[in-house]
C-alpha cells in the first residue's frame, strides 16, 4: 500500500489531516497519519492519545492498549487515558484488569459515588 499521502507535509499539516480523518470517522486513515507523527514526536501526549482513540474506534484494541499504557506510564494522572485504557480492556473482555483503571479515572475526574 502506498502511504506517501499520509506522510506528506509538515508535522502541523499532518496533525490537521489526522484530525480531519478522525472527524470524518475514517479512524484507520487517522491512525496511518498519527502513527508517523507519534514516531517523530513520541514525547507529545496529544498525537498518541488521538492515535489510541483511532485504534480503539477501528477495533485495533491491542494497539490502542499499547499506546494508552505508554501514556499512563509517563503521566499516571492522565485521567482520559486511564478511562480509555479501562474501556479498551473491557472491550477485550478483561474486566478485572479494567476495573482499577476505570476507578482511578473516575477519582481523577472528581466523580465520586454518592453515599
Amino acid at each position: 500500500m502506498d502511504t506517501t499521502y499520509y506522510e506528506q507535509g509538515t508535522l502541523a499539516e499532518r496533525w490537521d489531516r489526522a484530525q480531519l480523518f478522525f472527524a470524518a470517522k475514517d479512524y484507520a486513515g487517522a491512525a496511518r497519519v498519527l502513527a508517523g507523527l507519534v514516531e517523530e514526536v513520541p514525547e507529545q501526549t496529544g498525537p498518541r492519545l488521538l492515535l489510541a482513540r483511532a485504534y480503539y474506534h477501528s477495533a485495533q484494541l491491542r494497539s490502542a492498549e499499547a499506546e494508552l499504557r505508554t501514556i499512563v506510564e509517563r503521566d499516571p494522572v492522565e485521567h482520559y487515558a486511564r478511562l480509555m485504557l479501562g474501556r479498551t480492556l473491557q472491550r477485550q473482555a478483561r474486566h478485572e484488569e479494567a476495573e482499577p483503571h476505570l476507578r482511578l479515572a473516575s477519582a481523577l475526574a472528581g466523580d465520586f459515588p454518592e453515599e
